[in-house]
């Protein structure tokens, strides 16, 4: 069969989209990507697939919109897919409209979060919803990354078979690593002794970035690694006011890296992960880090609350608050035995449900590649 797997940006094909690409050609399929272009598609293009450009907005601009459509379904006419499988809200809709109108067999979604769970305005919550419903209308396949978010699917009749995959994760690479541990703490400037935690994550208000940047203000035994970087096509507040203001606090315990190729190594050098998201979908960021051991800090939010056991591989804590992730910052910063105990169970949990190679099996099984 040949698949077109369909995605926003750059950043999301690469680190959402490649792992079923990869799944499906190993299965003899033929797989082609789509996105906006970007300087993360030399990865895939790398492994000879073929990425397509295409003009994804992240927006809800019907000019910018009815240009990826066109473009969308220029593409789809052309290569003939037996099989859509579309991601993410708004180049998922235009691609299982794309997909309709060129008469594709098969139309698959994955959901990574609904919008209208997330925070916002009731307008923006009730165009996303109904967004969600005409896209279910039009979908054979319905899958979603987190078992609530299949719950809503079902229950706001979305699509009557809504299945959650989850996300995944290669153990192999994400894992306890001493030798990396100890080369990135030396270039780091980070001690033996000292207690990192770490946040990867785009530099999006919705992340949780200025809680964090203040919490850390209360836990003077701790460093902050921040990872990560803002996408040309991310929307909200600049954070570099918050950024400027904890520099300025923190000093020498606030580390801003960037993006990094060697995410692995750097969780395998760090002591905690925090990730004080208010929306999220399931993410994978939390399964890297408790593949490496690490207890997580997180919000009790959809997502994060199906992988964080609360006091057993880490602490939820309600979201946009300062005062409770810096007192379960605090816990952790303080007791090596008990981050030692909670990223061993976290571990186990996500060598459990969160191998990458079962989760693009099931997920393959379920496309009927």
């Amino acid at each position: 069969m040949r698949v077109l797997f369909v995605a926003n940006v750059d950043f999301a094909l690469r680190h959402f989209l490649l792992p079923l690409m990869r799944g499906a050609r190993a299965r003899g399929h033929e797989a082609i990507g789509a996105c906006a272009e970007g300087p993360l598609l030399e990865i895939p293009r790398s492994e000879g697939f073929e990425v397509v450009a295409v003009p994804m907005a992240r927006s809800f601009s019907p000019g910018a919109n009815r240009r990826a459509l066109g473009a969308l379904r220029g593409l789809m006419r052309d290569r003939r897919p037996d099989l859509v499988h579309a991601h993410f809200p708004i180049s998922g809709l235009l691609a299982r409209v794309a997909a309709r109108a060129e008469g594709v067999p098969k139309v698959a979604y994955t959901c990574h979060g609904f919008l209208f769970n997330q925070p916002g305005p009731a307008w923006r919550r009730g165009l996303s919803l109904a967004m969600e419903v005409l896209g279910g209308r039009l979908t054979d396949v319905f899958l979603t990354v987190s078992e609530e978010e299949a719950r809503d699917a079902r229950r706001l009749r979305i699509h009557p078979r809504a299945t959650a995959v989850l996300n995944g994760r290669d153990p192999q690479r994400f894992r306890p690593d001493p030798a990396a541990r100890a080369a990135v703490r030396a270039e780091l400037g980070a001690g033996p002794g000292d207690c990192v935690v770490t946040v990867v994550s785009r530099l999006v208000r919705h992340k949780g970035h200025p809680e964090l940047l203040r919490a850390m203000e209360a836990v003077p035994g701790a460093t902050l690694w921040v990872v990560g970087d803002r996408l040309a096509s991310d929307h909200g507040a600049d954070l570099e006011p918050d950024f400027a203001r904890a520099e300025a606090v923190l000093g020498p315990r606030l580390r801003r890296l960037g993006y990094r190729h060697d995410v692995d190594r750097v969780l395998a050098a760090s002591d905690v992960f925090c990730l004080p998201s208010h929306f999220e979908g399931l993410p994978m960021s939390v399964i890297e880090a408790m593949l490496t051991g690490l207890p997580v800090v997180a919000t009790d939010i959809r997502g994060p609350r199906e992988q964080v056991v609360e006091g057993g591989t880490g602490f939820l804590v309600p979201p946009m608050t300062v005062a409770p992730l810096a007192e379960a910052l605090g816990k952790l910063a303080a007791d090596p035995a008990l981050r030692a105990r909670m990223g061993e169970a976290g571990r186990a949990r996500a060598l459990e449900l969160y191998d990458e190679a079962a989760v693009v099996g099931r997920t393959l099984d379920l496309l009927g590649l």
